[in-house]
């Protein structure tokens, strides 16, 4: 028998327009979207809340917050991977591309973090405990004298959907301002002046020792499994295209106003943070992400480091951003920055959006006042919250 399924009474959030209405899942897809207040009987009465599509997250360093809690604290994998997937699933996040780290920026060796990592994914995944679909998403310090070999700890992971070629070298991309720079990173490591100063010199010295060869040999890797590439911090049109003459198609994070209309003007999708999108600029004193999207140069918005942003920044998108330099921001494109366009952008074109033969992930949210709170959710039709 069909499993079947009508979520009714809901303010339905389609493509093109967001009305009161009833959503009918059958066997894990949208079967039948239809205008009305009615709740025919055997029905989910949604009282008038939200439905839209359940989440995409391309780019989320929470997994790392679980897995490392402190400084020095190594937590359990599994246990580490399955709160992370709980508090996405709380969230309203259906299809979760996790990020996962190779390289890092000085040259010390981050361990079997990333690999251990992604087998925990997988064998929750096998278990049926996770709510969320995972993906990984390999995040490479191109700088890094051990990339590859870590790279290829997870690189043939059936998982993976895209990479990031990330270049941290202090005064350029993400901070430019070598006082911000050192300013984060004394917070964030502790280091004195004298640290800090060894830090710098021996970060830019890998940078001309390891970013070319690095560069080649993932993109060898990357064109044998078809992965998707991103950008990362793309603070110039020089670095644009750089990342599209390696063949990235997103446009992670770029810093500046010029380096976002290059990524656009080369059809690359802009991924701009949530968080930036709701603190009103970047924590680093790059670009905001308000201003590119007055300027139509945003896409796909990312959670980052704060899981409740990315739904939070999509209404605050349609509440506070209808208007500006180029079309106006309604609620069924806003919805489509955190749905369709991140799963479309990493080949996912089964999810994203409500519509007939779709798959049925979605996602009852209750919205007030900069509050969203997520009161049910489906993936492939079954109820996960």
């Amino acid at each position: 028998m069909a499993r079947e399924t009508v979520i009714a009474n809901a303010r339905v959030v389609t493509p093109q327009q967001v009305f009161t209405g009833a959503v009918q899942l059958r066997d894990g897809l949208i079967a039948d979207v239809s205008e009305g207040a009615r709740v025919p009987p055997g029905a989910l009465d949604c009282d008038g809340d939200y439905l839209i599509p359940g989440l995409v997250e391309l780019h989320t360093d929470n997994l790392e917050r679980h897995l490392h809690p402190r400084p020095g604290v190594d937590w359990p994998r599994r246990a580490a991977v399955a709160a992370h997937d709980g508090e996405f699933a709380s969230v309203g996040v259906t299809t979760l591309l996790d990020a996962l780290r190779v390289g890092s920026e000085n040259g010390g060796h981050l361990g079997d973090y990333a690999a251990e990592a992604a087998e925990a994914v997988a064998a929750l995944s096998a278990l049926g405990l996770l709510r969320a679909e995972h993906h990984v998403h390999i995040r490479c310090e191109l700088t890094s004298p051990n990339l590859i070999a870590e790279y290829d700890r997870i690189g043939d992971d059936p998982r993976v959907r895209l990479i990031s070629l990330m270049d941290h070298t202090p005064g350029q991309r993400q901070f430019v301002n070598l006082d911000t720079w050192a300013a984060y990173y004394t917070e964030t490591r502790g280091y004195d002046a004298a640290q800090m100063a060894a830090f710098i010199a021996s970060a830019q010295a890998a940078q001309s020792v390891h970013v070319a060869a690095n560069r080649a040999a993932l993109l060898s890797r990357a064109a044998a499994r078809g992965l998707r590439l991103a950008s990362h911090d793309d603070a110039t049109p020089a670095h644009v295209a750089e990342s599209v003459a390696a063949g990235a198609r997103i446009a992670e994070f770029p810093t500046t106003r010029d380096a976002a209309r290059a990524a656009r003007a080369a059809g690359q999708k802009i991924v701009m943070g949530a968080p930036n999108l709701l603190r009103g600029g970047s924590h680093a004193g790059n670009v905001s992400a308000g201003e590119l999207a007055r300027a139509g140069l945003l896409d796909i918005l990312s959670s980052d480091y704060a899981p409740a942003s990315l739904m939070l920044a999509a209404f605050a998108l349609a509440e506070d951003l209808a208007g500006g330099d180029a079309e106006a921001w309604d609620l069924p494109r806003a919805i489509a920055c955190v749905t369709r366009t991140p799963a479309l952008a990493v080949g996912l074109a089964d999810r994203g959006a409500v519509a007939p033969g779709l798959r049925a992930d979605l996602a009852r949210v209750w919205h007030v006042e900069r509050l969203c709170v997520v009161r049910g959710l489906w993936r492939a039709g079954a109820r996960i919250l």
